[in-house]
């Protein structure tokens, strides 16, 4: 019986419909467009945390120093 079902030619369409159509075309890309945010926003977070970040406090500190040295030179 249960070799019946899986030789039966609609069942084996029915599985193979199933497999194919996983995602319509609006929730692939749907799908798509949410994994390039993603991506872009995990590139963007790093960046801010290895460059951008370490750049403005390294100026903010040169800065306040240069500060003090001008403040006691005079």
């Amino acid at each position: 019986m249960l070799t019946f079902i899986f030789q039966d030619h609609y069942f084996n369409l029915y599985l193979w419909n199933q497999y194919i159509n996983m995602f319509e075309f609006d929730q692939y890309l749907g799908f798509i467009l949410f994994l390039s945010v993603l991506t872009m926003g995990f590139w963007l977070l790093i960046l801010l945390l290895t460059f951008i970040v370490p750049y403005w406090v390294g100026g903010a500190l040169l800065e306040k120093i240069n500060e003090l040295r001008n403040k006691v030179k005079k």
